[in-house]
């Protein structure tokens, strides 16, 4: 395959861009993708994960783009600033730039929220230990709100779990 830039070299580098759902391969060789500044694995350039997230995180709405700019209150990132960086300039740039983020979370990783992975021996256990540790607090949700029937009924399902825990 012939290079699509110059015509005249083989193509040694393939990249397939999807930008909103459209995909478009590229076939270019090493000294057009050098020029057109595209990082190469396996040289000097060699493959930045920051430009990768930055791809990612590259997908302005066209509303979005005329509104104003989400800024970090902390550090004065702009979103558009760690869109190009591909990372944050503080802590606080999580929380900024969570509105965001969380559809890009969504859609790679198909939550929002962390939920990690549980081994499948031991699972049973750490499934119950979580879902008292969620009981136990909306019970003191419901005793702060004076949600005392509710609240026993939480005490019972407790005490089950821990029944069928000290069984296992």
């Amino acid at each position: 395959m012939v290079c699509q830039e110059c015509g005249k070299r083989p193509a040694t580098l393939h990249f397939t861009k999807i930008v909103n759902g459209d995909k478009n391969e590229f076939h270019i060789c090493e000294a057009c993708a050098r020029e057109k500044g595209e990082m190469i694995p396996g040289t000097s350039g060699g493959f930045s994960i920051h430009n990768l997230l930055s791809g990612l995180l590259d997908f302005e709405p066209l509303s979005a783009a005329k509104a104003q700019p989400i800024r970090c209150e902390h550090c004065g990132l702009t979103y558009s600033q760690f869109s190009k960086l591909g990372r944050f300039g503080c802590g606080n740039c999580y929380q900024a730039f969570t509105e965001k983020l969380n559809p890009l979370f969504k859609r790679v990783h198909g939550n929002t929220v962390h939920v990690g992975k549980v081994p499948k021996r031991s699972g049973g256990i750490i499934k119950s230990k979580r879902e008292i540790d969620l009981l136990k607090k909306d019970l003191i949700a419901c005793i702060e709100g004076e949600e005392f029937e509710q609240a026993a009924k939480l005490r019972d399902q407790i005490r089950e779990i821990e029944k069928k825990m000290a069984s296992m």
